[in-house]
């Protein structure tokens, strides 16, 4: 049997002569071949994954190792997500100590009176300089930890410490309050002393309680120091009467009024108008008597008033 085999391209022929003891001689490799890619087909076959990919026991490595690494993902993003919420809260803080020491600072500068122009807490501080080369290394979450938890007891502690100044200052301006100072009227002259003196009436020689200041007829007496109206009413001697209790031992009383501007039990703060000048009472013409009292006893009130204003 021949088998001629025509090649179009290079327009050639070739023909095969098929003996039929050269066929049986070629069974036996034939088979051998066959064989061969039939074991690799099945090998292959019994090699390859579900999806046909790779090999099972590499993908059931590969898959076990992506498993464990979405685990430890999973595990690094629950942490990151733990510590920025430990700073949020630590930042909420840190904000919380600001707000109040800037609740406290603002308080202080007005007790103080510090010109708002020269130290506000509503502006930030200021600072600056030429630009320089930076250096070291960049903080990782645990230094920032730590330095907030630094600044946090600082804010603490000044926190506490300003505190302490406040009331410092609170109390200094409530000793200045109401401890008197100052005269009673705005503008006027004193008629008559502390001490001995003689009585315009009798022409004797006597005692007088206080200090008396002249001043125009319904002018306004002021209160030297705030405090509590404790006497608002006719006296004997006095006329109209205004006394003032200021706390800590401390009274005063205004006498011989035209007019009382305020009752018992008033409020009264240091400069308000108690009363309008008058000559009520025992007295020679418009002026006012004042009188200091400290822990019951009547004092001379030109240790505690400034008399040069």
């Amino acid at each position: 049997m021949d088998i001629i085999v025509v090649s179009h391209s290079q327009g050639r022929t070739w023909r095969l002569r098929l003996e039929a003891r050269r066929v049986w001689g070629w069974l036996p490799l034939a088979a051998v071949v066959i064989g061969v890619l039939g074991l690799t087909f099945v090998a292959g076959m019994n090699l390859q994954s579900d999806r046909g990919l790779l090999p099972k026991r590499i993908a059931g490595v590969w898959g076990a190792e992506f498993s464990q690494q979405r685990d430890e993902l999973a595990q690094v993003k629950a942490k990151a997500e733990e510590d920025a919420r430990a700073l949020a809260r630590r930042i909420a803080q840190l904000q919380a100590h600001v707000i109040r020491l800037d609740a406290a600072g603002t308080r202080m500068t007005q007790i103080a009176n510090i010109d708002p122009s020269e130290f506000s807490f509503d502006r930030p501080p200021a600072v600056g300089g030429p630009e320089t080369e930076a250096f070291g290394t960049p903080a990782v979450l645990e230094d920032v930890i730590g330095s907030l938890d630094r600044l946090q007891k600082t804010l603490g502690d000044r926190e506490r410490q300003m505190r302490v100044l406040e009331d410092l200052l609170l109390a200094s301006r409530l000793e200045r309050e109401v401890k008197p100072s100052g005269w009673p009227i705005d503008s006027g002259y004193i008629t008559s002393g502390y001490g001995s003196r003689t009585d315009p009436f009798t022409g004797l020689r006597t005692t007088h309680p206080g200090i008396d200041f002249a001043a125009a007829e319904g002018s306004q007496v002021h209160a030297v120091a705030s405090g509590i109206v404790t006497e608002a009413a006719t006296a004997n001697g006095y006329g109209q009467l205004i006394e003032i209790n200021h706390g800590n031992g401390y009274r005063t009383r205004y006498g011989h009024n035209s007019k009382l501007l305020v009752k018992i039990g008033d409020r009264v703060l240091k400069g308000q108008p108690i009363a309008l000048i008058g000559s009520t009472g025992r007295s020679t013409g418009p002026h006012v008597h004042f009188e200091l009292v400290m822990n019951g006893n009547v004092v001379n009130p030109g240790q505690y008033l400034d008399a040069t204003r």
